[in-house]
């Protein structure tokens, strides 16, 4: 459980030192207990159209955010969108038909409530910050206030200007970013089946989620050229081999 001393000691330091690697300061498991949930999560759109995870706790919020990057779906992709915040207090209780690939891994993660909100200014959405808890029920009002405070800091900080904001923007291969590897894959991928980036990022998903392997790892095939993808006639959206093929 959070402590008064929590949140400020939270927003003191959201802003990374100098020196120090990151976008975004602050302990996240910090953060998610000055929330009172389980785990926190903030992704950013490049100008490449991707998505790249900037500041997280580990395990159950990272698999959360690869999932929805994996799949296409979910409350993050919808805040992004939409520009407004997406508040599930019970998973269990949303229709199927809502995000039915997410759905069911998002079970299996033991996730009970999902909370997203938009790093916003104005219609322009900066990113998200998306709070997940095992347990189902609302957030208190007292908490949504706080939720609230966390994500204008975030604003504050992610407007800053900085050499390594400039290399997410524009997804740098050389960034430490933690999907640098998607990145350089999707290029690879354009390339060797001469197809726009969006088309490239939709068959590395694919592969990924019919194989049920994380999208990290996919990447990472293709950037090692273990994987290649090409048009050929098994159709737009199979690889045709694995190997030392591709660029």
């Amino acid at each position: 459980m959070g402590t008064e001393s929590d949140l400020p000691q939270v927003l003191r330091t959201l802003r990374p030192s100098r020196g120090e690697p990151g976008l975004i300061g602050a302990d996240p498991k910090l953060c998610a207990q000055a929330l009172l949930v389980d785990g926190i999560a903030v992704s950013a759109p490049t100008d490449g159209g991707l998505s790249e995870l900037l500041w997280s706790t580990p395990g159950t919020s990272v698999d959360l955010e690869d999932l929805q990057f994996t799949v296409g779906q979910g409350p993050a992709l919808e805040v992004a969108v939409m520009c407004r915040p997406v508040l599930v207090a019970d998973v269990a209780r949303l229709p199927m038909d809502r995000w039915p690939a997410l759905l069911p891994e998002v079970t299996a993660l033991g996730v009970g409530a999902i909370f997203c909100f938009p790093l916003a200014i104005g219609s322009a959405c900066l990113g998200t910050m998306t709070l997940q808890r095992s347990a189902p029920g609302p957030l208190p009002d007292a908490t949504s206030t706080d939720v609230w405070l966390v994500a204008n800091a975030l604003i504050a900080v992610l407007l800053d200007s900085d050499p390594q904001q400039e290399a997410l923007a524009t997804a740098a291969d050389s960034s430490d970013f933690y999907r640098a590897a998607v990145h350089q894959a999707s290029g690879m991928i354009s390339v060797q089946a001469g197809v726009s980036l969006a088309q490239a990022l939709l068959r590395l998903r694919a592969h990924a989620y019919r194989h049920g392997k994380p999208l990290l790892e996919v990447a990472e095939d293709v950037v090692a050229r273990r994987l290649a993808f090409h048009n050929d006639e098994n159709g737009p959206d199979e690889p045709a081999g694995e190997g030392n093929e591709g660029p």
